[in-house]
């Protein structure tokens, strides 16, 4: 059930990328380093799952951090910001936000289970990545 949580979480928050990804974004300026469009689907299936994995051990320990949830509900507020709303810099500021929110939790969790800390690692690196590629986009548009 956490798994599926996380995954539908990503799956309702594609609906406003679904809108806009082969046709607004296509005529953004993207920067250098900007992945193929191919890539994003697989990498946030599979950081939905670690963050799934991550909320299963938590949820059996009874110790469910609500920056948990602050930063599921900010990752999926992000799609909407970026996508929905076509705003790159309101964006910007909730990925900050949920940068930070994404430490939070996972400071959290490696004090109670370190390998539900640890298992967010790649989710904090991604967003990282995504954070710089975001403000990018922004600037060159």
């Amino acid at each position: 059930m956490a798994i599926l949580t996380c995954e539908a979480v990503g799956i309702l928050g594609s609906i406003a990328t679904v809108s806009s990804v082969n046709s607004w974004y296509t005529t953004l300026n993207k920067p250098f380093f900007n992945p193929p469009p191919w890539l994003f689907g697989p990498v946030w299936t599979l950081l939905y799952f670690l963050m799934g994995i991550a909320l299963y051990w938590m949820w059996e320990r009874k110790k469910i951090s609500s920056w948990f949830w602050i930063q599921l509900f900010l990752n999926f507020t992000w799609s909407f910001a970026f996508f929905g709303f076509k705003m790159p810099g309101l964006a910007f500021l909730n990925i900050i936000l949920l940068w930070i929110a994404i430490i939070r939790t996972i400071k959290n969790f490696y004090l109670e289970y370190k390998p539900a800390g640890l298992i967010l690692l790649p989710y904090l690196f991604w967003v990282t990545f995504a954070s710089l590629l975001n403000f990018a986009v922004w600037i060159l548009n």
